[in-house]
């Protein structure tokens, strides 16, 4: 992998921490804080969440499903793997499996039919 395609890496990933912190979780960079973590997530500090940050311009989305899904595997249950990824010029979009949307979906729309949806 040429220099600066890690750079463009790092640097995407301290992109996706700070969007997050910007919604109030205390994300970082892994290897910020560990090094080079091998299965570790990309970006941690948001619970429940395993997080892989791609920025190429090629997409290689089920693959980086699969090293999401088996690197969350391999920190316990719990965490549900997504691929936030993006393209040059391109909003940030986030893939996950559709089990774990619906299932996010249904929690969300359940807070939401308890607190008055349409107040």
């Amino acid at each position: 992998m040429p220099v600066n395609s890690k750079q463009k890496g790092k640097a995407f990933e301290r992109t996706v921490a700070n969007m997050f912190k910007e919604y109030g979780y205390d994300a970082h960079r892994t290897a910020q804080f560990r090094g080079d973590t091998g299965q570790a997530a990309d970006v941690e500090g948001v619970p429940y969440i395993h997080i892989e940050a791609k920025n190429q311009e090629r997409m290689y989305l089920y693959k980086w499903m699969a090293q999401a899904i088996r690197d969350s595997s391999k920190q316990g249950a719990g965490n549900v793997p997504v691929v936030v990824h993006k393209q040059n010029r391109k909003e940030v979009l986030v893939s996950m499996r559709f089990s774990d949307f619906v299932e996010m979906y249904k929690a969300w729309a359940k807070e939401k039919d308890k607190n008055g949806a349409g107040d």
